[in-house]
């Protein structure tokens, strides 16, 4: 069995692209698969990947019709994968030479670990780099890798992982955005041991990035967490973890109606009413018996049965907010 497959799914990615598929291609381990999937790119990213199938067998190519997003096009690579673990390389990233093969002996050092999570650097337009700032660990169960996620991302989702264990849960596409959290959260609930290698990952930052938009594919994370959701229940997790996960939705609902007090000038009137059904959706789905008792009392989280109410705390919460000022249109979110 090849050791480790490499899924990269590309749109109208032909300014960084070679330097992702350099950085595969000449990686120290050599037993590898690597499945480029062009989701369905206007530019000549289809055209630099059949020059890399030809000049690497290791480099399998598959195109898409049609544009189904990053989630979609990674499921189909998924389903090509016949490395007995797998990891991703964003077409604008790139890898360490040895980051694979840094993986790799963590994996056959520790059998019972099924995720591994690389050395996450983030790199910045300007050249300079900032390593991804996470408490360093030795070995956490699924659990407790799961619970750093929650409230903050305290651990990053790059990693690689079992094969069979990313095809029990293969990427969501519930959402056209941020639904790969729920995939990263699934994978280290559902592992036995999680655990860091030395192997660096150069994630590209962008100030064009759909996290740094002003736009309504912010509210994707509403319909993302829903989805997360409905499948913790049908996968019968315990009620205490349930309650958690309905916090962590209830505290990104407050989130949202700050991005959306604090832009609504900006945007469009059918943006904000987009924006507002969104929030008005999901926010009649909290369980309210679910969340901890502080926020029957606290300004700003108290979850009111009726939507017009939650307007209302917003508005008020966040007006005090500004003349304290605690508001910035620099902040993304302020939770989670």
């Amino acid at each position: 069995m090849t050791k480790f497959t490499i899924l990269v799914a590309v749109y109208n990615a032909e300014q960084y692209l070679r330097v992702c598929l350099d950085s595969l291609i000449h990686q120290t381990l050599r037993d590898i698969q690597i499945v480029c999937i062009d989701d369905a790119s206007t530019d000549h990213s289809l055209d630099i990947l059949r020059e890399y199938q030809r000049r690497d067998n290791r480099v399998e190519v598959l195109s898409l019709q049609e544009n189904g997003g990053q989630a979609h096009a990674r499921n189909i690579g998924l389903q090509r994968a016949c490395g007995e673990y797998t990891c991703f390389c964003d077409s604008d990233d790139w890898l360490a030479e040895d980051a694979l093969e840094q993986a790799w002996q963590v994996f056959q050092q520790n059998p019972q670990t099924d995720c591994v999570l690389f050395d996450c650097i983030y790199h910045f337009a300007d050249g300079h780099e900032k390593k991804f700032p996470m408490e360093p660990f030795d070995c956490l169960s699924g659990q407790d890798a799961f619970a750093k996620t929650l409230l903050g991302w305290q651990i990053h989702g790059v990693y690689a992982i079992r094969t069979d264990l990313h095809r029990r849960f293969p990427y969501d596409e519930s959402a056209r955005f941020y639904s790969d959290d729920n995939t990263t959260r699934f994978h280290y609930l559902f592992s036995r041991e999680v655990r860091c290698c030395k192997g660096k990952y150069f994630y590209r930052q962008h100030g064009d990035s759909v996290i740094h938009q002003i736009s309504i594919r912010q509210y994707d994370l509403l319909t993302a967490q829903w989805s997360m959701k409905q499948q913790l229940l049908a996968l019968h997790q315990p009620q205490e973890l349930l309650n958690r996960f309905e916090e962590v939705r209830w505290l990104r609902i407050v989130d949202l109606y700050y991005f959306y007090f604090m832009h609504r000038r900006e945007m469009t009137t059918e943006d904000n009413a987009y924006g507002l059904k969104m929030i008005k959706k999901y926010e009649q789905t909290i369980e309210c018996h679910r969340l901890p008792t502080i926020y029957r009392y606290k300004l700003g989280y108290i979850p009111f049965r009726h939507f017009s109410l939650f307007r209302w705390e917003e508005e008020i919460y966040f007006r005090l907010r500004g003349l304290l000022g605690r508001n910035k249109k620099s902040d993304e979110f302020f939770h989670c």
